[in-house]
């Protein structure tokens, strides 16, 4: 059953005015069209995607969109941007299913736990913002092994920066090179 993955990624450009025009306008970007991707643009930088994707891992997620993207020519994710600020929703999806929403909001609650749970940074109208770090240190004090940054993540952002390379090197690598550097073969880990 799918769940919704929020995560944000960085583009290799800025998405100029046609292109926000046809993302905007055509049906060619189911995930835009119905909310689930969002863009920024202007600003320092290249523009930035903010999803919150329903797939069955966070790697399928990432491929959705990185996919949807590409079908503008010359436009691609470039990486995964790790945010420090986060929903409790958010937390719960980088504590790779050690941790609920649930159980988070009685852990911020004091309802269960020692205490001591780190305090909002900040709140924009109703939604409560925490430090990931800050909350990731939390529950390795309690005793839960959790990654700074989820595995996933990173080698979500690895694939996506691998492929910026080889893309901006100019490279034409064949599927049975990817195939044999196991990146085409075999199952993917379940998250």
């Amino acid at each position: 059953m799918p769940k919704e993955w929020t995560f944000t990624l960085a583009l290799n450009r800025q998405i100029t005015s046609d292109e926000a025009n046809l993302i905007d306008t055509t049906d060619n970007f189911p995930l835009f069209i119905d909310g689930s991707v969002s863009y920024t643009r202007g600003g320092m930088g290249p523009s930035k995607l903010h999803c919150d994707v329903a797939a069955e891992t966070l790697l399928e997620a990432v491929a959705l969109v990185a996919e949807e993207i590409r079908k503008i020519s010359g436009l691609r994710a470039v990486r995964v941007v790790h945010e420090d600020i986060v929903t409790l929703d958010m937390a719960a999806q980088r504590t790779a299913g050690r941790r609920s929403r649930q159980s988070l909001v009685q852990l911020s609650k004091g309802q269960r736990g020692p205490g001591g749970f780190p305090q909002p940074e900040e709140k924009v109208g109703g939604t409560t913002f925490y430090s990931w770090p800050k909350i990731a240190d939390y529950l390795r004090g309690l005793g839960d092994e959790i990654d700074q940054v989820s595995r996933y993540s990173l080698i979500a952002d690895k694939a996506l920066r691998l492929v910026d390379e080889v893309e901006n090197a100019g490279y034409s690598v064949p599927a049975s090179i990817w195939n044999s550097l196991g990146l085409l073969s075999g199952s993917p880990p379940n998250e």
